[in-house]
C-alpha cells in the first residue's frame, strides 16, 4: 500500500482544495471499491483523479487496462513511479471534462468501467457526461460526498428524491454501496462519503420520448419541491395549454392532481412526456 504521507513529503506536494483533492488512504476501502466495479482481466477501467495512484494499483491488480485521467500536472512524477509495475496503466494529464475519452479507450473490445474517487465539487457534472456519452460503460462506481451518493440512489416518495435521481435512473440501475468515514482520508474531509454504483441499462419506457422534453419536464418539476405538480410544471411559458392542459393529462393517466415531483417514478415522468409532447 502507498504512504500517502512519505509520497507527499517525498515529492513536496501540497493538495489543492480547489481541485478537491482528499486521498483514500485505508486499503481495506479502496479494495471494497474495486470488488464493488467487479474488475477482472477483460475489463479496461477509466479512472478519474488517481491523485498518487493508490486505488490505480488495486484496479490495475485485476483490470485488463487502466486508464487514470489527472488533472494535476505536480502529480504526475508520484503517479508514474509508484505504477511503474503496472504495464496496463496508461497516465493521463488532463482535465476529464475536456479529454477525448473516446480517444482514451480506443480499441478496447471487452468491458469499460469507471471507477472513480471523484472531487465533490465536480461531482454531478462528470457523472451526467459519463451517463450521456454513447461509449457503452457496463459499471461506473463513484464515491462521493453522503448527501450526493443518497441522492444519486434514491427512489420516489423519499426525501432524498430529485431531479438528479430521475436523470441517473434514465441511463442507469443505481445502488448505494457503502459509507465511508472522512477519517479515511488526507486531509480529512469536513463530510462523510458513500460509494454508488450505477449499472448501465437501455430503459424500456425512455426509448421512444422526446429525451430534451424529458429532461425539462423533470427538471421544472422539482423546481419547488413543496408544490404540486401542477403549479412547478403547470406555471412553466413553455409548457403549452399551461396548467388546465396538464391537469387534463394527469386525469387521463391516472395521477391524482395533488401529485408533487417526488412522488413519480421515472416511468410516471416517462407517460407525462409522451403525453406533453403531442
Amino acid at each position: 500500500m502507498i504512504n500517502t504521507n512519505e509520497v507527499l513529503k517525498k515529492y513536496g506536494l501540497k493538495l489543492t482544495k480547489t481541485l478537491g483533492q482528499n486521498f483514500l488512504t485505508d486499503i481495506n476501502i479502496i479494495k471494497k471499491i474495486v470488488e464493488t466495479g467487479e474488475v477482472s482481466s477483460s475489463d479496461l477501467v477509466l479512472e478519474i483523479g488517481p491523485g498518487i495512484g493508490a486505488m490505480t494499483a488495486e484496479i490495475a491488480k485485476r483490470a485488463g487496462k487502466v486508464v487514470a485521467v489527472e488533472i494535476d500536472k505536480n502529480l504526475m512524477p508520484a503517479l508514474q513511479e509508484n505504477l511503474e509495475e503496472f504495464p496496463n496503466v496508461s497516465i493521463v494529464n488532463q482535465d476529464i471534462m475536456k479529454a477525448d475519452i473516446k480517444e482514451l479507450i480506443d480499441g478496447w473490445i471487452g468491458p469499460k468501467k469507471v471507477i472513480s474517487n471523484l472531487p465533490y465539487y465536480i461531482t454531478t457534472p462528470i457523472i451526467m457526461m459519463l451517463l450521456e456519452t454513447d461509449i457503452a460503460w457496463d459499471i461506473l462506481v463513484f464515491m462521493v460526498q453522503k448527501e450526493v451518493a443518497f441522492r444519486l440512489a434514491a427512489v420516489p416518495s423519499t426525501k432524498d428524491y430529485s431531479a438528479i435521481s430521475v436523470a441517473v435512473r434514465y441511463y442507469s440501475d443505481p445502488k448505494l454501496a457503502f459509507t465511508v468515514s472522512r477519517n479515511c482520508f488526507i486531509p480529512k474531509p469536513d463530510v462523510d462519503s458513500a460509494v454508488v454504483k450505477l449499472k448501465r441499462r437501455d430503459l424500456e419506457c425512455v426509448r421512444d420520448i422526446n429525451k430534451e422534453l424529458f429532461f425539462r419536464i423533470v427538471k421544472a418539476s422539482f423546481s419547488h419541491r413543496r408544490k404540486t405538480l401542477l403549479n412547478s410544471l403547470g406555471s412553466q411559458d413553455w409548457l403549452e395549454g399551461g396548467k388546465e392542459r396538464l391537469r387534463n393529462v394527469l386525469v387521463k393517466l391516472g395521477i391524482k392532481e395533488a401529485v408533487r415531483a417526488e412522488e413519480l417514478t421515472i416511468e410516471d415522468f416517462a407517460r407525462l412526456c409522451r403525453e406533453l409532447a403531442k
